[in-house]
């Protein structure tokens, strides 16, 4: 499913943290979202999310304007993975994972076997099948990550919204997510995901959205997008732009 984001305004007394921002992202891509702190990556994504109302503008998933929906509507179209998500005390991951079938249960509907059968599609895209029976608290933090991962995919959404998916995780279990990230892209559904390592933006991304100031300085593919004027613009710094052996993605090194 497209997700289009039209003029987009909001912000807190105050403080406009998004401005007048245009957002297109065609279905099983994925787009990253990155900029300095406090440059309304965040807020942007919950205004998507429907957290947070904003002054103006739009947003669309697929042909349905998403504020114009019911909570319950628009919750079977996108699903969001906050940063630092809580859970409860001593759950197991399929009891984590079982909360995203939450927009799916009513009074008139219970749980089911197509719930069930959900929740084993999404630990088995993830890779968390044998984790089922552990408790989140005794996990790493990258299978963490990965049963937090599962849990916004049980909602069986078309569009998915990551806040910062790898923060607080070593280089190792970072690629681990991202590359689950890619891969469940590649299976139809979109993915939006905020992240602070632009490095890591531009490996995975199929595109780059730079904010500053509330504001997108720049939109496109990472090769075209990513270079040191960005760079300068976005942290003021300088920096080397090189070229990954591997598959040509741009590397930032800073000077």
């Amino acid at each position: 499913m497209e997700l289009r984001v039209e003029q987009l305004s909001a912000g807190y007394p105050g403080h406009t943290a998004v401005d007048r921002v245009d957002l297109d992202v065609p279905s099983g891509h994925v787009v990253a979202i990155v900029g300095p702190n406090g440059c309304g990556k965040s807020t942007l994504l919950r205004c998507v999310a429907r957290l947070h109302e904003p002054y103006e503008g739009r947003v669309f998933a697929g042909d349905d304007d998403i504020w114009k929906l019911r909570q319950r509507e628009a919750a079977h179209r996108i699903a969001l993975l906050p940063q630092a998500p809580q859970a409860p005390e001593a759950v197991t991951v399929a009891g984590l994972v079982r909360y995203g079938r939450h927009p799916h249960q009513g009074l008139f509907r219970q749980w089911s076997r197509e719930d069930e059968s959900a929740v084993a599609r999404a630990l088995a895209a993830t890779g968390t099948e044998e984790l089922a029976d552990r408790r989140l608290d005794q996990l790493s933090g990258g299978q963490r990550q990965r049963c937090w991962l599962a849990m916004a995919l049980a909602q069986e959404t078309p569009v998915v919204l990551l806040d910062e998916p790898t923060s607080a995780l070593d280089i190792g279990h970072a690629a681990e997510v991202l590359g689950l990230v890619r891969q469940i892209a590649t299976e139809g559904r979109t993915l939006v995901m905020v992240v602070h390592d632009l490095a890591a933006a531009a490996r995975y991304a199929d595109t780059v959205v730079a904010m500053r100031g509330g504001r997108v300085l720049a939109a496109g593919p990472p090769r075209e997008t990513v270079d040191a004027e960005l760079v300068r613009e976005l942290y003021g710094i300088e920096a080397d732009i090189l070229t990954a052996p591997s598959d040509g993605a741009p590397v930032v090194v800073p000077r």
